[in-house]
């Protein structure tokens, strides 16, 4: 059996997308099967792919700097929880539900919607 509490971290936004994606051995979220349509959703998502992807205890959240963090990391963004649709969208610390909807796509569509505006700025100027 896998042992979770000796993953490595990536170091840097584009290699934590990348193993993510890829689903690298024992790597955050490379043994949750339910992972992968979110995470291909998500990183379809300009904003979304300029953050750290950051799977833990079944979410998908997105964390706004790279490790090494400082203790606890800064979690104050909406985050999905896996599973089979439909899938939920929270605010951080499962404060409050922002909806349940039967797609990957829908569950993304939630988070940026809800995200703080200076992070939907940064993303406008990205896309083409």
């Amino acid at each position: 059996m896998q042992d979770r509490t000796t993953m490595p971290e990536a170091t840097d936004v584009e290699t934590a997308w990348t193993w993510l994606l890829e689903r690298r051995p024992r790597t955050r979220g490379s043994f949750d099967d339910t992972l992968s349509p979110i995470a291909a959703a998500a990183y379809a998502e300009p904003v979304l792919r300029n953050l750290f992807p950051f799977p833990t205890h079944g979410t998908l959240k997105f964390i706004r700097d790279t490790p090494p963090w400082h203790e606890p990391p800064v979690d104050d963004l909406p985050f999905i929880v896996l599973g089979e649709p439909p899938y939920s969208v929270y605010t951080t610390g499962y404060t409050t539900c922002l909806g349940e909807v039967a797609t990957a796509e829908d569950a993304i569509g939630l988070v940026v919607a809800h995200l703080p505006p200076d992070l939907g700025d940064d993303a406008a100027g990205q896309q083409s």
